[in-house]
């Protein structure tokens, strides 16, 4: 930390991340919190506290997020206490944890040994390398145990044996100072052939050289599987039995053990195994189970084709929209976290998955469009929206981040129309997750002309019932809305959709927050059994589909990590990882900078001006400081890490400029390198979403008229008390729902008479007169018979 190096730094001029620490470690009710530096201070006449001051800081603690500490502090550093001040205070008070936030430590370990599967015989070499103060020395252990004549950076073994399998730490010392790395795991597989790969050349390689064998087994008998890949980092097992993931410890592992067998264990088992972002399979072997008691080598044969062939996908694929920032609208907060949760569930079940944020209207309709191009004869395909709506005459509208107000049906995307186009494409099962308000709009009063075929694998999640709000939790932090907090928890059971819904609404019908107010509403027209979890059988798909897959498949690698030498002898590691598939997260992390560099730093700058990143959010040295909230455990530590969103409005190739900071010991200056780097067009960006609306099939299926209104204007103001869920018609946090112009069904405000602790999710309806919600109710008058025939026929599920 640049800052905790000048023992001569006043406090107030901490930096926030270093500060934050500091505060929290003190914090802490202990005999060595900020309690016990109060009463230190106290004793010292350049920096007493008064036990009034002290009282002023314990009562900080009745605030939300207060922070005792950060006011002991404050005072401290108004009186002149500097950093090796307080160095000294807390290295008396044997306070370690916050000495560790503050005192620069004088061992850095630059690169961390990597864990790593290897064959028998090939060549091992485990690397840490550190710099300190002085010189370093390194010893290696395995387990507790030293490693002989391994005093080097580098850990060698050649050729490595089976024996040589385990974990290996390296200690760093320093003088008087010591530093552990982190742990690297070697799994060494034993395989008589090497399967063309060099000795040397595992490094981000990902190779299946162990497969798994089919059997055939009898009841009560125990069944192993193995398989094994090589590459760095070691590769991560995930096993399946026909196509559906197993979760149990033991399907996480390279061996798959299941001591006792029963008839149900009986299947195609396969293994998916993965290195970061890189993926493979092994081979499908057939499990025989026999009964013990039947009789005949064919006796398990007929148990299994005794049963109908069970439903399957040709492919699963799922678009997923969180919309939050709106422009002439409430903004949303749930959307993100209930994306970003929904993407990680659908992955465990082989759907290709697509998470985008903050679309405008023709965004919305280019990925719509690029989502049809994927499905084709049995694919499963899920869409799932967050963010503003309503509903007409029985058909959803979803409602773009650049919608005007009032907005009607010409600015929003139909769910309906998007239905009928994924009919065309003869899909296996057509899923819907609605996570909006479906609150009549007064403003629009056009009838859309839909006519959807009749077929048996439509499937309508709605997160609240007709003419209804839906709701997410009002919290400081990240939460999932009221849908997705219950939905998550059953996705992945192996259950048809509509029974696993079902029991989605039942969770939600016990939640005492909503009870009464938000009830999950399912649309059906499925005759099968199925589900999610269904097994992925590729079919004959044509050369188009197949190309339409290698696109989208393309269109979701991550740019490659790469290291830049700077002519100074520094090093820059330049990574890359991907929050949504329209936000990229790039960090800088230094590898080596020469021994008479006394500062040195890096930082990214220049990027195009279609992405609008405020500078103020760019290379900050916590993830959450640049908005990157639900990644930020996934990152690697000790970096400058900015977040780039809305890549989709990218036009032309991502290039940016990489600025090295650096001051010598014999110079007081700061001296800049910078070098140019080009990544090309990073995820979604290859598509080109930011194009007027280049098909405008979802548009032309439905038809709208524009038809201009004025919004009425609320004249009064509505009090709510505030309550365990938060308003999206409103500010969040604010006792008080002031009007709305635009909100779902048009302008207007919460009623006051709506709930005592809850507010609304997607939208609120208009209100014409002070004092009372005007709430429109749809009659069997105003249904158009032609175009709701199908959506009514649809079997009905209320909770």
């Amino acid at each position: 930390m640049s800052d905790s190096s000048d023992r001569s730094l006043n406090l107030n001029f901490l930096k926030e991340p270093v500060l934050r620490k500091l505060c929290e470690a003190l914090d802490k009710t202990n005999s060595k919190g900020w309690r016990k530096l109060g009463e230190m201070v106290g004793n010292d006449r350049r920096f007493r506290v008064s036990s009034d001051e002290m009282e002023m800081c314990s009562l900080k603690v009745l605030e939300l997020e207060g922070s005792p500490s950060r006011v002991l502090l404050r005072l401290m550093g108004d009186r002149g206490c500097t950093l090796g001040h307080l160095v000294d205070l807390l290295q008396t008070m044997g306070h370690t944890e916050a000495l560790q936030c503050v005192k620069p430590p004088g061992i850095q370990i630059l690169i961390q040994p990597q864990s790593v599967a290897i064959i028998v015989g090939h060549n091992l070499r485990l690397s840490c390398y550190a710099v300190g103060k002085a010189g370093v020395q390194f010893q290696w252990f395995k387990t507790k145990e030293e490693v002989h004549n391994s005093s080097s950076p580098d850990l060698v073994i050649s050729p490595v044996q089976l024996t040589d399998a385990g974990f290996y730490i390296c200690r760093v010392n320093c003088g008087d100072s010591f530093e552990f790395s982190q742990w690297a795991q070697v799994d060494v597989l034993n395989v008589a052939t090497s399967y063309g790969l060099g000795s040397h050349s595992l490094e981000g390689r990902l190779k299946v050289v162990i497969q798994p064998q089919g059997q055939r087994l009898l009841v009560g008998d125990s069944l192993q599987l193995e398989c094994g890949a090589v590459g760095r980092p070691i590769p991560r097992y995930q096993w399946h039995r026909n196509g559906v993931p197993l979760h149990f410890p033991e399907a996480s592992k390279r061996r798959l053990t299941i001591p006792y067998l029963l008839l149900e264990h009986h299947g195609k088992y396969r293994c998916e195994i993965c290195i970061n972002n890189e993926r493979t399979w092994t081979n499908e072997v057939d499990i025989l189970v026999d009964d013990v008691f039947a009789f005949g080598a064919g006796a398990s044969e007929l148990i299994l084709n005794s049963n109908q062939e069970p439903p399957y996908a040709t492919d699963k694929v799922a678009l997923l929209i969180g919309n939050l920032s709106y422009r002439n609208h409430p903004q949303l907060k749930a959307p993100m976290v209930d994306v970003y949760d929904l993407t990680n569930l659908l992955r465990q079940l082989n759907f290709k998955v697509v998470s985008l944020l903050d679309l405008t209207e023709s965004e919305m309709r280019n990925a719509v469009d690029e989502f049809l191009l994927l499905l084709h004869k049995g694919v499963y395909g899920l869409l799932y929206y967050a963010g503003h709506g309503y509903e007409n005459y029985g058909n959803s509208f979803m409602v773009p981040v650049d919608a005007p107000n009032p907005y009607h049906s010409a600015n929003c995307l139909c769910v309906q129309s998007i239905l009928k186009l994924m009919q065309e494409k003869e899909t296996g099962l057509n899923v819907f997750l609605l996570d909006m308000c479906r609150k009549r709009n007064i403003h629009d009063d056009t009838t859309p002309n839909i006519l959807l075929r009749v077929t048996a694998n439509i499937v309508f999640g709605y997160a609240t019932c007709q003419d209804a709000e839906a709701f997410e939790l009002s919290s400081s932090g990240f939460t999932n809305g009221v849908f997705v907090k219950f939905l998550k928890k059953r996705l992945l059971e192996d259950e048809k959709i509509t029974v696993l819904l079902d029991r989605v609404a039942e969770d939600m019908g016990q939640f005492d927050a909503t009870k009464g107010k938000q009830a999950l509403e399912i649309r059906s027209s499925l005759s099968e059994r199925r589900a999610l979890t269904d097994p992925v059988l590729p079919g004959d798909s044509s050369d188009m589909a197949l190309a339409h897959n290698r696109q989208w498949a393309k269109a979701h690698e991550l740019p490659e990590s790469m290291s830049l030498d700077f002519d100074c002898g520094a090093q820059i590691k330049l990574g890359f990882a991907a929050e949504f598939s329209n936000v990229l997260v790039i960090y800088t992390h230094i590898v080596k900078k020469p021994e008479d560099m006394f500062f040195c730093q890096a930082h990214v700058t220049n990027f195009s001006p279609d992405l609008d990143i405020d500078p103020k959010e760019m290379n900050r040295e916590t993830p959450e400081e640049t908005g990157i909230y639900l990644l930020s455990s996934s990152l690697p530590q000790h970096c400058l890490y900015t977040r780039l969103s809305s890549l989709q409005k990218l036009r032309d190739q991502l290039g940016f400029t990489v600025c090295l900071q650096g001051s010598f010991k014999a110079m007081d200056e700061l001296v800049d390198w910078t070098t140019d780097v080009n990544i090309g067009k990073p995820l979604i960006a290859k598509l080109d979403l930011y194009r007027t609306m280049r098909r405008n099939s979802c548009l032309q299926t439905c038809p709208m008229p524009h038809s201009p209104c004025h919004s009425p204007r609320a004249e009064h103001l509505h009090h709510h008390p505030q309550g365990l869920l938060s308003p999206h018609c409103s500010s969040p946090y604010l006792d008080v729902c002031e009007p709305l112009q635009g909100a779902v069904g048009g302008s207007g405000c919460v009623s006051s008479t709506l709930y005592d602790n809850c507010f609304s999710r997607y939208g609120c309806t208009s209100s014409d007169s002070p004092g009372r919600a005007s709430i429109p109710i749809e009659t069997t008058d105003d249904i158009n018979e032609l175009q709701t025939v199908f959506i009514n026929s649809l079997q009905f599920h209320h909770q």
